[in-house]
């Protein structure tokens, strides 16, 4: 008899332990979710990739500064890398799709082109790793394709410095702008409101305003150099960039004519704030870059939180003259306070 029972019983042990692990094997696919709502616990470290459009400008190193200001603060682990050159879209590309494989918690960038970064941003966010677009429009759908855009207004910028232009000219004159990129959304934004402000006034006169000076301050000199017959008889120049002001500024020194001419520049990084102590820059029109990496990173981990975020988030945009470059306001600004 006992031996008869004997497979009974062993055929029961192995039943039972199948049992067993399979209905362990069901608890745990029961836990599993999708990358794009996973919620990490609160004590979860969170790693955010910020990619900036280069890294030789002054500007991008004070959105690190933010960016890693936001990470010290909410506990996530920052990584900033991008490209040497603000030229380099594939590289840029190169960098998005090799954090998405890394499998970082989300992703922090600023396009150099806004159409050729929309296809892995895209691919990003399908794999469940969040964008947030920072600095520079992207083409594609806001809250669908990524998650925010942080940026300064920067038709507001242009129509600022516009404006500033007319005051400083009376509204009349012979002017020269010397655009930045062709694919970038942000400053082909303040190229376009500084026209709109312009041209509000018949009495000036566009001598140029179709060059483009490139990404980096040698081919700005190179560009402005070439323009140096319109500048002779400019009354006014505008450059909407820290690349361009700064390539131009050499020009102007080398031809003695800085301080001759009314010069409205973008952004205020050291070297810019030196040519308006120098009196050779008028007027600068200014981004808060700190505070643009400081939101961008804390959009980025409040949304993985399931946090709300508004679609878009103005970082604020100020004009510093002459007159108010002492100002205690604006040199907590400028130190990026």
């Amino acid at each position: 008899m006992k031996k008869a029972l004997a497979p009974v019983g062993l055929l029961a042990a192995i039943l039972g332990s199948f049992l067993l692990i399979n209905g362990c094997g069901k608890q745990d696919n029961s836990s599993q979710t999708n990358g794009s709502s996973t919620q990490p616990s609160a004590s979860s470290q969170l790693t955010i990739a910020v990619i900036p459009k280069g890294t030789t400008h002054a500007y991008w190193q004070s959105v690190q500064a933010g960016a890693e200001k936001a990470g010290q603060e909410f506990g996530a682990t920052i990584i900033y890398k991008g490209p040497l050159l603000e030229s380099d879209v594939a590289g840029q590309q190169n960098l998005v799709e090799d954090f998405v494989g890394q499998g970082v918690s989300g992703i922090v960038l600023a396009p150099i082109d806004d159409a050729a970064l929309l296809s892995p941003v895209q691919a990003s966010t399908a794999k469940g790793i969040p964008v947030v677009v920072i600095d520079s429009a992207l083409k594609g759908v806001n809250g669908t394709d990524y998650v925010s855009f942080v940026s300064t207004n920067n038709r507001v910028g242009g129509e600022m410095a516009g404006d500033e232009m007319t005051k400083l000219l009376g509204g009349k004159g012979k002017l020269v702008m010397l655009r930045y990129t062709e694919y970038s959304a942000s400053t082909n934004d303040r190229e376009a409101g500084f026209l709109d402000s312009i041209q509000k006034s018949p009495g000036f006169t566009i001598l140029v305003a179709n060059q483009y000076g490139g990404a980096t301050e040698a081919t700005a000199q190179e560009k402005a150099e070439d323009l140096l017959d319109q500048l002779q008889q400019a009354d006014g120049i505008y450059c909407p960039n820290e690349s361009t002001t700064l390539g131009m500024l050499h020009v102007l020194e080398q031809h003695n004519l800085a301080g001759k001419v009314k010069f409205v520049g973008f952004d205020a990084t050291p070297r810019e704030v030196d040519g308006m102590k120098a009196n050779e820059i008028d007027s600068l029109v200014a981004q808060d870059p700190v505070k643009m990496g400081y939101l961008g990173v804390k959009a980025c981990i409040d949304h993985i939180q399931g946090k709300p975020v508004d679609a878009v988030i103005d970082s604020g945009v100020k004009l510093i003259t002459q007159d108010n470059l002492n100002d205690p306001d604006i040199q907590k600004f400028l130190a990026g306070g």
